[in-house]
């Protein structure tokens, strides 16, 4: 049985599971330039299931989010390694989104993360995709870092990151 973590915006977000992975392939195909493997889905959910989740409405997949854990350098300047969420990839259909729907995944899988006993969660996002900072900036990241040329197309990333306690 499938437990609904929330509903927004007219979709249920739920934990993914194997049977998502194709799905979720096919959302960041439809919205994103950047593509995975389907091995590479698999083991970000066999790594973290608690912050890889789906949207889904009117039965179908209409967004997902996937994180995983690593350890490294605190994007705070802390001594010392720290354990940090990286939220690898987010992606809502054009259809659905300005509902909420993005929102409620990055919170519920920050939730996924803070169970993780993370002390920091981290992602990049591109510099012109000026809607998505506001909203990391909503939930509490702050742009770190400016990553020249971090998209294949050549395009700059900010890493921004935020303290989990």
């Amino acid at each position: 049985m499938q437990v609904i973590l929330r509903s927004v915006g007219g979709c249920s977000i739920r934990r993914a599971d194997i049977p998502d992975i194709v799905p979720v392939m096919e959302v960041n195909l439809r919205t994103l330039p950047e593509h995975y493997s389907d091995y590479f889905y698999e083991s970000i959910l066999s790594e973290l299931p608690e912050a890889f989740l789906v949207a889904e409405a009117d039965g179908r997949h209409v967004g997902y989010i996937m994180c995983k854990i690593e350890h490294g350098f605190s994007n705070f300047k802390r001594l010392g390694f720290v354990k940090k969420g990286h939220m690898v990839s987010v992606a809502v259909l054009d259809r659905y989104r300005r509902g909420g729907i993005g929102r409620a995944l990055v919170e519920e899988a920050t939730k996924g993360i803070a169970v993780r006993g993370c002390d920091e969660f981290y992602l990049e996002v591109r510099c012109s995709n000026t809607g998505a900072v506001k909203l990391y900036e909503d939930l509490g990241f702050e742009v770190r870092q400016r990553l020249g040329a971090y998209y294949k197309d050549g395009e700059d990333a900010y890493l921004m990151s935020r303290e989990m306690n």
